[in-house]
């Protein structure tokens, strides 16, 4: 990791399956025997952008969750929900969670440390991605898939994934803050 980029490595760990997803509930169903807890998901793997929009929508999640104003009943959904952008959590499954065909996911964790009374009133500790690298490998070895070095990037397709309207294209400079943005309208549809 950069030790100059604004924010740590965010948790999540690219994967490629050894062929296109042919049946979800049998990858859902090994990952759900093999992961430590609900703080654990699959996303699909263009659904997530960049690490400020991973640890926007962590934030936003541990402020619901904190409050008891999920909508969703566990992290990982609400989690999804938020990326997704969108109050339902079907819908959210179908725009944030794999599908079938597809060659790539995230195994993503999220973090459960306190985050304060305000926005800036905590530190990411830089070491998160870090300390559950041991439990991502086993869940990576697990699912039979194998890693890819790369991290969350902003895609045109992301956002037709996750929903967004943007038919017309964006420009890539403005991608990540469609994401985000696009994060924002969870809980007004």
């Amino acid at each position: 990791m950069d030790p100059d980029h604004p924010v740590p490595w965010f948790p999540a760990w690219g994967v490629r399956f050894a062929e296109p997803i042919a049946n979800i509930f049998s990858v859902v169903s090994v990952f759900n025997e093999w992961r430590p807890s609900n703080r654990w998901l699959l996303a699909s793997y263009d659904s997530l952008a960049s690490e400020v929009h991973l640890w926007s929508a962590w934030y936003a999640m541990r402020v619901a969750e904190s409050s008891g104003e999920m909508v969703a009943k566990t992290p990982d959904a609400e989690f999804i929900r938020l990326v997704s952008g969108t109050h339902q959590i079907n819908k959210a499954f179908e725009r944030a969670g794999l599908a079938v065909g597809d060659e790539r996911a995230w195994v993503v964790f999220l973090p459960d440390f306190e985050i304060g009374e305000g926005f800036a009133e905590f530190e990411i500790p830089r070491s998160t991605y870090n300390e559950k690298n041991a439990d991502a490998e086993r869940l990576v070895e697990q699912l039979g898939t194998t890693l890819i070095t790369r991290r969350p990037i902003p895609t045109q397709a992301g956002l037709e994934r996750i929903g967004a309207d943007y038919s017309e294209g964006i420009s890539s400079s403005m991608m990540e803050g469609s994401f985000i943005s696009h994060m924002a309208l969870s809980n007004l549809r």
